[in-house]
């Protein structure tokens, strides 16, 4: 079981509701399961300067140690949230992203082309963007996240970063 970490999750969404909402419930399901704390759960519209300002609060939040973010990372004109969020970020954890395409392309093929995942640190903070299908959800937390954010997975992973303050 990993150290618990405090965690945030958003959908980005015009249309989904807390009961239509798959991809942030399974979200913040797993992350609980995982033995994660879940801090926070909010369905925020697509909209540039709303999304920047519900995650500016979570980034300047101490209690909260990642950030979630599902949804708005297509290339429709309602998709914002990879503008909304990489002004926010210190520092972009580039790689996140491209495993991300990667471990995607097993599975949807050359249609991950259209997935704009961001990763990045932000005040010590954790922020991850993901598409917001629930294979999405699924794939960025079985393949990725689940072990990055577990302090006792080795080589590394960036729980023990937030832990030791090494932001």
């Amino acid at each position: 079981m990993p150290e618990p970490l405090n965690v945030a999750v958003l959908t980005v969404s015009d249309t989904r509701t807390r009961d239509t909402d798959t991809s942030g419930q399974y979200l913040c399901e797993v992350l609980e399961e995982d033995g994660h704390n879940l801090i926070g759960y909010e369905i925020e519209k697509d909209d540039l300067y709303l999304l920047r300002s519900r995650v500016s609060t979570w980034i300047a939040s101490p209690g909260i140690e990642v950030i979630l973010i599902t949804g708005g990372t297509g290339f429709t004109s309602r998709d914002s949230t990879p503008e909304a969020i990489k002004p926010l970020l210190d520092s972009r954890i580039d790689g996140f992203g491209e495993l991300f395409r990667a471990v995607s392309y097993e599975e949807i093929g050359t249609s991950t082309l259209q997935s704009r995942a961001v990763g990045g640190m932000a005040n010590g903070s954790l922020v991850f963007c993901i598409p917001g299908s629930p294979g999405a959800c699924k794939t960025a937390w079985l393949k990725i996240l689940k072990d990055q954010l577990d302090i006792n997975h080795r080589p590394c992973n960036f729980a023990e970063l937030i832990k030791k303050g090494s932001h």
